[in-house]
């Protein structure tokens, strides 16, 4: 793991970002072995064979989880982002539902 990216999950303000931001980082990890992460535009971005899977983007009041590549694939209610990219944000009162979350990322992840 990058320690850049660690660092700045770390550095988040509240605890329950850093929570959130390092769950979703290990679901990242599980779902694309192979994944190269590194701090561009100055936030998380995970790659697979060069190309952008997943962002975590946070705000004041949100992490928004980005997946890439998702031209095709059915999401749920709450995504938000136009056909090639969708997130969801997740606020400190939320329960995300990390299963789907790493569901959608196999498949967006799968062609890349």
């Amino acid at each position: 793991m990058n320690q850049e990216v660690s660092a700045f999950i770390d550095n988040l303000s509240q605890p329950w970002q850093i929570e959130v931001s390092n769950q979703l980082r290990q679901i990242v990890h599980q779902v694309i072995p192979e994944v190269e992460e590194r701090i561009q535009y100055k936030k998380p971005h995970f790659l697979k064979h060069g190309q952008y899977a997943a962002v975590i983007s946070p705000s004041k009041d949100a992490i928004a989880f980005m997946i890439m590549n998702a031209s095709g694939l059915s999401f749920p209610k709450g995504f938000e982002g136009p056909e090639e990219r969708k997130w969801l944000k997740i606020r400190k009162e939320d329960t995300p539902d990390y299963g789907l979350l790493a569901d959608l990322l196999v498949q967006a992840s799968s062609t890349l």
